[in-house]
């Protein structure tokens, strides 16, 4: 095999939003060249992969997390966070050993981690191996948390949670624009603390890297305010490819494809929420009669819970969406669906992979947004690049079925906002290809980065 200067470790949660974009990174650097890339993911996510992808200088490994069994304490985060520190440190430090002694490839070089793994660059630091940060967020919800733990986490003057959060250059920030785990009241609240030790790790060392999966041209206010702190280099977007992708979940073959093959170009709305987000039953309602009473032909995705409710699910779709508007699939090709050219919008929960895949796909989006940073997101499409329409729930947090309709009405109807929302989708398309094109930015910073590591 042809000799590799650089032995990258990217080490990444087994969750779908973090496994194709740390994927689509690793293959991004065995393109450029002279490295060899060792992926690593916890054990018991690696045996959930459906397929591993094969690529010449790509390897897998896992680390313990502490719950090799996949089985994890109810309603204990703080547990689950700990143990996957003390567990995912101790396997970590084992494996970097053992591919120092026995790799063909050599010992790491460089290790880039993902969110929730702060404890993997401390690691490294112990062996003497430099490391990067990959965040698999918008540079917005990055900026908004830069700000948060620097002005407001466990202040000593007890500062009251912020009504708004505002970055230079960009709309405030009201709290329920937030991602929400920043605020008092998430259930996911108790992850802070690691957030917090990702921010504390580059406060300590001011030579310390962030890959963010964005590119110069779609962020620029929130990547300025960033730079200014820290050595920040958009690499994305990092869209996964037929060659390099992992997925979780059971497809239902290629049927879907040769069922948007019939439609009319830029007919069919596709409608998911993605690996996390489940609907709760008076959710799913008024988003069938919704898309029902918008008569569009509809591409739904709709994973199965392995809940009782799955049945009653079934059966409201089967008496309500004729066969001949609409397609039910539990999982898909994403980026195939997107690229297809009957798809005229996107319903999305707005997480960062699919909102960053629909502009490379210049695909206008409905944001119905859940948690996480998933309402950041939402805010961007609609206020920042004008790609999308964001769906008002109502005072229970529901979404009503008038309203998806009135939000599928502007995206996919005739009027000037439509219009305009189509044209701004274009332009993000244009815009993200040029940027991983070679020589693109977001090119041009990758080489430059593995570069400067020589």
């Amino acid at each position: 095999m042809e000799s590799r200067n650089h032995h990258f470790l990217v080490i990444s949660c087994a969750a779908q939003g973090h496994l194709n974009p740390s994927l689509q990174l690793a293959k991004r650097l065995i393109d450029i060249g002279s490295s060899h890339v060792t992926f690593v993911t916890n054990i018991h996510g690696l045996t959930q992969i459906k397929s591993l992808p094969s690529l010449e200088g790509l390897s897998f490994a896992s680390f313990s997390d502490g719950f090799d069994d996949g089985v994890h304490p109810a309603n204990d985060p703080e547990h689950i966070m700990s143990e996957l520190k003390r567990a995912g440190s101790e396997s970590l430090t084992a494996l970097i050993e053992k591919i120092s002694t026995s790799d063909e490839h050599g010992p790491i070089t460089f290790l880039i981690y993902t969110v929730l793994l702060p404890w993997a660059a401390e690691v490294a630091s112990s062996f003497g191996i430099a490391s990067a940060f990959l965040c698999i967020t918008s540079a917005t919800s990055f900026a908004i948390c830069g700000h948060y733990f620097k002005d407001y986490y466990k202040s000593q003057s007890s500062l009251p949670f912020p009504s708004c959060i505002t970055i230079d250059g960009l709309p405030p920030f009201a709290s329920d624009e937030l991602p929400s785990y920043l605020l008092p009241t998430s259930p996911h609240v108790s992850i802070l603390p690691t957030f917090q030790e990702h921010y504390q790790i580059w406060e300590k060392s001011p030579n310390s890297c962030v890959l963010v999966n964005t590119f110069d041209g779609l962020e620029e206010a929130a990547i300025r305010d960033m730079r200014a702190h820290m050595n920040l280099i958009t690499v994305g977007p990092l869209i996964r490819s037929a060659e390099v992708c992992c997925d979780l979940f059971d497809k239902s073959g290629d049927d879907y494809l040769q069922w948007l093959d019939t439609k009319a170009d830029s007919s069919v709305v596709y409608v998911s929420f993605g690996s996390m987000v489940v609907l709760r039953s008076g959710q799913m309602e008024e988003m069938l009669h919704g898309l029902v009473d918008s008569g569009l032909p509809v591409l739904w995705v709709i994973r199965k819970s392995g809940n009782e409710g799955d049945q009653e699910t079934e059966n409201l779709i089967n008496n309500t969406l004729k066969k001949e508007q609409g397609l039910i699939v539990p999982w898909c090709s994403q980026v195939e669906v997107l690229s297809h050219k009957s798809v005229g919008c996107c319903v999305s929960h707005c997480g960062w992979n699919s909102t960053i895949e629909s502009l490379a796909a210049g695909v206008p989006v409905v944001g119905c947004p859940h948690f996480a940073d998933q309402t950041t997101n939402a805010k961007l499409v609609e206020e920042l690049w004008g790609s999308g329409v964001r769906a008002r729930a109502n005072e229970e947090g529901v979404i009503e079925r008038a309203e998806i309709k009135r939000c599928l009405e502007v995206v996919m109807g005739d009027g000037v906002r439509g219009e305009e929302m189509r044209r701004n989708a274009q332009k993000w398309k244009s815009l993200a290809m040029k940027a991983v094109n070679e020589s693109g930015s977001s090119d041009d910073n990758l080489r430059n980065f593995v570069r400067s590591l020589a």
